[in-house]
């Protein structure tokens, strides 16, 4: 029932553009998956109902002869689409084609490009359908669209995720769009040090999820200030997450330190600079059933809630190896966002 029901969102998602009007993301392709992944296929197409006043068109354009010029110019973003859904070759090549092309630039649209493909790679595992093969076209497209390269910086040092998350400095001045704050970095006192502090990757998937983990204890301290820009340090390397399985081994290690320093990134410009003294309880949640009623629980108030950084957040959260961190962030999501 719950792949039908995707594959007719995606359906009614793609006679609309990546973008919603007045230029936002439209986020409505990663909300519905993550919908039917988290059991709630009945809620899709209501979600889906009200949502739809804020869907652009789908903007026509022509396929690029040369991609090259065209990587960050969201002035072709209709070319791109074009040029992607002209691809036919196997969803797998596709991937492994583009993926390394757009990962130095995670940070497109504000991660929303790379958050897409991740969602579009985990339903297409889930069954492959000309729907879901048409969604990673465009969540690809709209990436190349938007790309933003991330400081390419290597991690070198001796700390551990844990501990080198909550190091990395604040921008001092936590104002201005996503693509300004991120540009100030560079010259932020300490900031590429604290990033390169991690210790080398050399289990990827095993690092990877504890980016999350700790992006998740960030998010649930430290959101008071930006709970919504501050959802996609937790968003961007839980979606590597679910492409990673399906990546050529040669890349998994590039793809995790860059989901690192995204993830970093995001925490620099967006996070308070001290947390919350209490924190986030897990008892702000129904607990009393344990570990899995509290998921259950923070489910039913994402759909509940119905804004699309909390169904994201709480379907990453629920997935997170670190359940109490997943729980707290979680809870902090429903409290926060408005």
């Amino acid at each position: 029932m719950g792949d039908g029901i995707l594959d007719e969102a995606y359906e009614r998602l793609h006679t609309t553009g990546p973008e919603l009007v007045g230029g936002l993301t439209n986020h409505g392709p990663m909300v519905v998956e993550c919908l039917v992944h988290l059991g709630r296929a009945d809620s899709v197409h209501r979600w889906l109902d009200g949502y739809a006043g804020e869907l652009d068109e789908l903007p026509v354009g022509r396929p690029l002869v040369d991609w090259r010029p065209a990587l960050g110019d969201a002035g072709r973003l209709a070319d791109w689409l074009a040029t992607l859904a002209r691809d036919d070759r196997p969803w797998q090549d596709l991937l492994a084609l583009w993926w390394p092309r757009l990962a130095p630039g995670m940070a497109a649209a504000a991660t929303h490009g790379v958050i897409r493909t991740g969602h579009a790679v985990r339903a297409l595992r889930d069954g492959e359908t000309a729907p879901r093969r048409a969604e990673l076209a465009q969540a690809l497209a709209y990436w190349a669209a938007l790309w933003r390269p991330v400081p390419a910086l290597v991690p070198s040092g001796e700390r551990s995720v844990r501990d080198a998350l909550p190091a990395v400095p604040a921008l001092a001045r936590q104002q201005g769009g996503a693509y300004e704050r991120l540009s100030r970095l560079a010259e932020l006192p300490g900031w590429a040090e604290s990033v390169t502090a991690l210790r080398p990757v050399r289990e990827p998937s095993q690092v990877l999820s504890d980016v999350v983990d700790a992006a998740l204890r960030t998010y649930a301290g430290r959101a008071d200030g930006e709970p919504v820009m501050l959802v996609h340090a937790v968003t961007a390397p839980a979606a590597v997450a679910l492409v990673l399985p399906s990546l050529p081994r040669p890349l998994h290690r590039v793809a995790v330190e860059t989901a690192w320093t995204t993830s970093a990134a995001l925490v620099s410009a967006y996070a308070a600079a001290d947390a919350v003294p209490a924190g986030r309880p897990v008892a702000d949640l129904d607990d009393t059933g344990g570990a899995g009623a509290a998921a259950h629980d923070a489910v039913d108030r994402a759909v509940a809630h119905g804004d699309a950084h909390v169904v994201k957040l709480v379907e990453a959260a629920v997935r997170a190896a670190d359940s109490r961190a997943g729980l707290q962030a979680a809870a902090a999501a429903v409290a926060l966002i408005s």
